[in-house]
């Protein structure tokens, strides 16, 4: 983990979230823009999925022509969790892809409720409960588009916590691959404090890495990345950054964590990443 000493350099908790996010808020229209801007720039293309009148989805995609990796990567699905969307953007923007992967980015899956910087979308649903019952016109758009895409060899789904002492993360890893959890919270260390707590969120967890339960039956509700590890990859993470800590901090914790993942699936597949792809 972090270096002796370097607790004393990293922020600390704002104290601003009491019963829900109180913290920084973005403009999603400019956040967006960046996005599309960047996309364009370096060659990604950009769907559109409609998903109600007056809504749509964007998901933006990047084929290698022959792809040593497969990579999705969703942020936005809670509107109160602003870090996701703007890590998206600058990962976009920086352009640092390893070679030879193809890349499928979903940046915002709840614009109105990122607008509003709400968890639920307009309606009042939250959308990453729903990738079982499909009942919100949103999912049912990601699903339908997710349906017309290959398999992945990882997934990542960029999330926060307004509770959590700490950046931590899921893994869902079935057949016991060579796991990435614990490269990403060593990147993550230096930048933002790992939450240690031996329970969170009602599940055991071990230097802030959970591993739960792979049984369907045993959620009753779907999030996205249940879906994801059912139907379409065998290794998905989602990671948590503590959003009782200041954005900036949230944001390179989440860049930092992607790009470590990426660079440890890089690595065994045996050739180096480039600095734009």
């Amino acid at each position: 983990m972090a270096p002796p000493g370097l607790d004393a350099m990293r922020p600390g908790r704002l104290g601003l979230n009491h019963g829900a996010y109180h913290g920084e808020r973005i403009t999603l229209g400019p956040v967006i823009e960046g996005i599309r801007k960047a996309a364009e720039k370096f060659d990604w293309r950009l769907e559109t999925l409609p998903a109600g009148p007056g809504l749509e989805l964007l998901a933006f995609t990047r084929s290698a022509s022959t792809a040593r990796q497969r990579v999705y990567i969703s942020a936005g699905i809670h509107g109160d969790e602003p870090a996701g969307p703007l890590a998206v953007r600058q990962l976009l923007q920086e352009d640092q892809w390893p070679t030879g992967f193809s890349f499928w980015v979903c940046p915002c899956l709840n614009p109105t409720g990122c607008a509003a910087g709400t968890r639920e979308n307009s309606r009042g649903a939250d959308l990453n409960r729903d990738y079982r019952h499909l009942e919100t016109a949103e999912v049912r758009a990601h699903m339908d588009w997710l349906s017309r895409q290959p398999g992945f060899d990882l997934t990542i789904c960029l999330h926060e916590d307004w509770e959590s002492h700490g950046f931590y993360l899921y893994e869902l890893n079935p057949d016991q691959r060579r796991s990435l959890a614990e490269p990403m919270m060593d990147a993550v260390a230096p930048l933002c404090p790992i939450d240690l707590s031996e329970v969170i969120e009602g599940r055991e967890a071990h230097q802030g890495i959970i591993r739960p339960s792979l049984d369907p039956n045993s959620r009753p509700q779907w999030p996205e990345a249940f879906h994801l590890i059912q139907h379409k990859t065998r290794l998905s993470y989602t990671l948590e950054a503590p959003s009782d800590f200041p954005l900036p901090t949230r944001q390179a914790a989440l860049v930092a964590a992607v790009r470590r993942a990426l660079d440890r699936l890089d690595r065994t597949t045996g050739q180096g990443t480039s600095a734009g792809s």
